[in-house]
């Protein structure tokens, strides 16, 4: 089966998303990807651009525009109104490079191939700041730069005759590592400033602890967290205040529709000791870290008894306080209220032939 250049793209933006660990870092990235030949209704060029593991923008040769992807980067056209029309100019010149210029260094072979470039900065709280640019081929490692030497470390030997060309053109290696280091850095910055709102609130987790039976009279605790932004959480099984590291099993960190996350972690423990284990969370929302055990579940028939008491005396202390606003309103009379009368992507540099 053809591979979609786009399901690559995502993965290595999952990929990316995997590492973006420390909540005080932030990322900004660009995934180009080219194909050899068009089918299946596959553009031959992609672009996608990601703050942190948003998507926020994407260019295709079938629209040939530049387009936003969430709400945040709109904002960016409300301060310059050629924001769109300029990054879709760069993203074109990008495509034309990919088809003349890489493409034309290659000898294929018959058949579907892929190019993919993948490159972006990083800037972290404490003021550090980082960058890489890796290449791929055919869906594996090709090229990266190392932008302290500014020389480029091939993954195989196909890799050597372009290794070398790019190593004896200072223009185009030193603009790899100028991007990274300025203007990349640079829209970074903006583009936290524009989505302040979107990729720096605090949602915390809602935690609930639940178990199911297992075998040999051995119990499940599974702890589900749902509804936390940002990503970064810290999620330990705890018996008695020590963590269990190896005997927990845990899925991954995934993404809901309203942006926000949820995980989930299980234990197989002897239900005996059910008292002594913990789901231990730490996340930026939490004032605290917070610890969250199994609670027997209340009866239904409890439970409604409880809520209709709770109920009637809900309605006794309304009409209570209904009784005594209206004596008071008999009393003194009714006064009606008077009414008043009276808010550039830059994907790369200079594009080298």
């Amino acid at each position: 089966m053809t591979p979609r250049p786009v399901l690559l793209l995502e993965a290595a933006a999952l990929l990316l998303g995997a590492g973006i660990a420390a909540a005080s870092s932030h990322v900004l990235r660009y995934f180009f990807t080219g194909v050899s030949e068009p089918g299946q209704g596959l553009p031959r060029f992609v672009i996608v651009g990601y703050l942190d593991d948003q998507q926020f923008v994407q260019y295709d040769s079938n629209s040939r525009r530049d387009l936003p992807r969430g709400p945040w980067i709109q904002k960016v056209e409300e301060a310059d109104p050629q924001y769109w029309d300029w990054q879709t100019q760069l993203s074109r010149s990008w495509e034309l490079y990919f088809r003349l210029s890489l493409w034309n260094r290659f000898n294929h072979t018959p058949g579907f191939h892929t190019w993919q470039w993948m490159h972006g900065c990083e800037l972290r709280q404490d003021g550090h700041k980082a960058g890489s640019s890796q290449f791929g081929y055919d869906g594996t490692d090709f090229l990266s730069l190392d932008k302290e030497t500014l020389t480029w470390t091939a993954a195989d030997w196909r890799a050597q005759v372009t290794k070398r060309k790019w190593e004896a053109d200072p223009v185009w290696t030193q603009g790899r590592k100028n991007f990274l280091e300025g203007d990349c850095i640079e829209w970074l910055q903006k583009y936290l400033n524009y989505s302040k709102e979107t990729l720096l609130r605090k949602e915390p987790p809602v935690v609930k602890v639940t178990r199911k039976g297992s075998y040999n009279g051995l119990e499940t605790l599974i702890c589900r967290l749902h509804g936390f932004y940002p990503k970064e959480v810290d999620v330990t099984w705890r018996k008695d205040g020590e963590i269990l590291e190896q005997e927990t099993l845990r899925g991954g960190i995934t993404p809901n529709s309203d942006g926000t996350y949820h995980t989930w972690l299980s234990i197989e423990i002897d239900p005996k000791g059910r008292e002594h284990y913990k789901c231990h969370v730490e996340h930026d929302s939490l004032q605290d870290p917070q610890d969250f055990a199994w609670e027997e579940p209340v009866s239904p028939a409890i439970g409604a008894l409880v809520g209709g008491v709770l109920g009637a005396l809900a309605v006794a202390t309304l009409m209570a306080v209904g009784i005594i606003f209206y004596t008071k309103k008999w009393r003194k009379g009714y006064q009606a209220a008077s009414r008043n009368s009276q808010e550039s992507v830059s994907s790369g540099n200079d594009i080298v032939e």
